[in-house]
């Protein structure tokens, strides 16, 4: 007699791999691009290192804060796909 804990695990981990694969793909349709977040709208941390956590963005299109967007398309939203210059 199967186990049906052992079989809904591995049900579930085959599940998980094949979610884990798609996500994959899209963030492989994506690149952060760099001054056109609006402010608490940032995706991760800051390139200068000023915060860590997405939605702390203090002002808009800041040039260290970045977001998320379709390969291609950044310089089209008036950003960057490298952060600000370390000065």
């Amino acid at each position: 007699m199967k186990n049906p804990t052992l079989v809904s695990s591995a049900l579930a981990a085959a599940l998980s791999l094949g979610l884990v694969a798609q996500a994959q793909a899209a963030d492989a349709a994506k690149e952060k691009c760099y001054g056109i977040a609006k402010a608490g709208q940032n995706d991760c941390a800051s390139a200068n290192g000023s915060h860590s956590c997405a939605g702390q963005a203090k002002t808009d299109k800041d040039a260290n804060e970045w977001k998320y967007v379709a390969k291609g398309t950044c310089e089209k939203e008036g950003g960057s796909t490298k952060p600000a210059a370390k000065k």
